[in-house]
């Protein structure tokens, strides 16, 4: 299998020592498939006839309502991959441009961050998810959220500040608004890096989280056999 990895946005160069690019997180996340990578937040984009099998969308530091060239370019491609076989897998940034790019909203959410480690609680469950259980940790890093649902969606998961935590789109579209890629020594990172922002009380909450186990292997499982269903 050929996967495209839709870059949204890159490691800082000062932080990249922790465990690189987003690349390069992918690929110790799901080392399996054969990946391809585009650099869309530089405009540069898959062709009409690519011969990926599916694309993956990553994180950004944008959010994707932002009137941005590529951004609009995005959504474009997103849409036009819902039409076809192929399947796309959207992670935070990218869960919300599916969310948005097929017809519903994003915006801040209401409860602020939402960062450190969140329990994904399973709605209905896929005969992807295999071996299932009815939750999931995973870190989290985002202030926006889909708060208004595309036509055909189903929502998968919640957390606790999160109601679309995880939603699929017909056959081909999944959605997690976690950052299953992460570790947690790089999740850290960010979070002391964004204390001012994010605000210290939920900063050292979130920091303390990263002591509960993250469930990355059952999460990689469950994509795996996504991408071949």
């Amino acid at each position: 299998m050929k996967i495209g990895l839709l870059e949204c946005d890159h490691v800082a160069t000062e932080v990249r020592p922790i465990a690189g690019d987003y690349r390069d997180m992918f690929l110790d996340f799901l080392p399996g498939p054969e990946w391809v990578f585009f650099d869309v937040c530089k405009g540069q984009f898959p062709s009409p006839d690519d011969d990926c099998d599916a694309y993956l969308c990553t994180g950004s530091r944008f959010s994707v309502y932002d009137e941005v060239d590529w951004i609009l370019e995005l959504k474009a491609f997103v849409r036009r991959i819902s039409r076809s076989d192929k399947k796309f897998i959207g992670v935070c940034f990218g869960h919300q441009m599916m969310g948005e790019a097929l017809g519903g909203k994003v915006k801040k959410a209401e409860s602020g961050w939402n960062v450190g480690v969140h329990a994904f609680e399973i709605l209905r469950p896929a005969p992807w998810m295999s071996p299932f259980r009815p939750s999931l940790n995973l870190m989290m890093m985002c202030q926006d959220q889909v708060v208004q649902l595309p036509p055909g969606s189903t929502v998968l998961a919640r957390t606790a500040y999160c109601p679309v935590g995880m939603f699929q789109v017909g056959p081909n579209m999944l959605g997690i608004q976690g950052h299953p890629e992460f570790p947690k020594a790089y999740e850290a990172r960010l979070l002391e890096m964004r204390r001012d922002r994010i605000g210290s009380d939920k900063v050292d909450a979130a920091l303390k989280s990263l002591d509960l186990p993250v469930d990355t292997a059952p999460i990689a499982a469950w994509i795996g056999h996504f991408l071949k269903a």
